[in-house]
């Protein structure tokens, strides 16, 4: 394993993750959003924007937004790869696997990820015109982020869970049973445990309406929470109590005035 080649490509893949992050935090503050995604004046403006309106809005179109959720899927989705090419690297020594292979696994996995950044970018257009978000992506009604939070605090309890979980967790065994050599190879599997890899964690994406898609705040949790349950050691014990949480966010939301009340002397 040539260590100068391994040095170049791991750093260009953390160079892409922190790119990523920048142009995100760089179109947060064109929108005027701060990291928790709360708008200031102008971001305010842009919220009550009617989508329909005879104008140009990039939040009101698909391409802008499918850049935007491209760049996320970078930020978020690249760093809990870091387990599964390590494990690739590991058949590197021990198997025929090779650099090209490894970088055709980041291609595929990558390359699902970008085809769901599509299909969610399509989601919040349909979102945004029915009324059930606002131009920053942010949900109209409590009741619609707590079902969010619900369904995906449900989903953490599921049958399909627990199976793409297990592959997430456990990439060497997916390698094992579906090994293919090659760049060809690589990026087949790379598919493969990208298909896996959304079928898990697709929820967490979803959750970005229930607190608006660009608080930073939030993609940064969402972020931890799927690297945690990707660990080896701690994976499998992260992902029921983590549904948990969100059960019980989705409480906290959707009582959310009641619980003020003694705050407000009523």
């Amino acid at each position: 394993m040539n260590p100068v080649l391994r040095s170049t490509l791991w750093l260009a893949f953390f160079g892409l993750v922190l790119a990523a992050w920048a142009l995100m935090y760089v179109m947060a503050m064109d929108m005027d959003l701060d990291l928790l995604g709360r708008p200031g004046q102008m971001g305010a403006v842009m919220r009550g924007m009617d989508p329909r309106m005879d104008m140009y809005m990039p939040m009101a179109n698909f391409g802008p937004l499918f850049v935007m959720w491209g760049a996320m899927m970078a930020a978020m989705m690249l760093p809990t790869m870091v387990p599964t090419l390590r494990s690739y690297e590991d058949l590197m020594v021990s198997a025929d696997g090779t650099r090209a292979g490894w970088l055709g696994v980041l291609l595929g996995y990558f390359t699902v990820w970008l085809a769901f950044a599509a299909l969610i970018a399509g989601l919040q257009l349909a979102l945004l015109f029915g009324g059930a978000i606002d131009m920053l992506g942010i949900a109209r009604s409590r009741w619609f982020a707590a079902a969010l939070l619900l369904a995906v605090g449900l989903f953490q309890f599921t049958r399909t869970k627990e199976i793409c979980h297990g592959v997430c967790h456990s990439p060497m065994i997916y390698f094992l049973g579906h090994w293919r050599t090659g760049f060809a190879g690589g990026l087949r599997m790379g598919l493969g445990l990208g298909a896996y890899c959304a079928g898990c964690c697709w929820g967490f994406m979803l959750l970005g309406f229930a607190g608006g898609v660009m608080n930073l705040a939030w993609m940064g949790l969402a972020t931890l929470f799927m690297v945690l349950e990707k660990l080896p050691q701690i994976g499998h014990r992260v992902t029921r109590p983590l549904g948990v949480a969100l059960i019980c966010g989705a409480c906290v939301v959707a009582g959310w005035p009641l619980i003020m009340i003694p705050f407000h002397g009523g």
